[in-house]
């Protein structure tokens, strides 16, 4: 899945799950060490654990951020797979 990110430095975030859980995140552009850390934390997790634990987060006075970009995407996910 590639998710188009809005409100954030990165332009898209790349999904890849397996039944429920994520197997690889990528981040297109946006701060390269925080977005590869964030990506290697998530590989193995469940998608909703995911969505839980970054749901919400912002970045200085933004109103989102990549985290919570990653939360929306997986929630995009999530109404696809219904």
């Amino acid at each position: 899945m590639i998710y188009k990110t809005k409100g954030v430095c990165s332009t898209q975030i790349e999904i890849n799950v397996n039944g429920d859980t994520i197997e690889n995140v990528k981040f297109v552009a946006g701060c390269p060490g925080n977005l590869l850390g964030i990506s290697s934390i998530v590989k193995g997790m469940k998608v909703d654990e995911v969505i839980n634990k970054f749901k919400g987060i912002r970045c200085g006075s933004k109103q989102t951020s990549c985290p919570d970009q990653l939360s929306k995407a997986l929630e995009a996910y999530k109404s696809l797979k219904k």
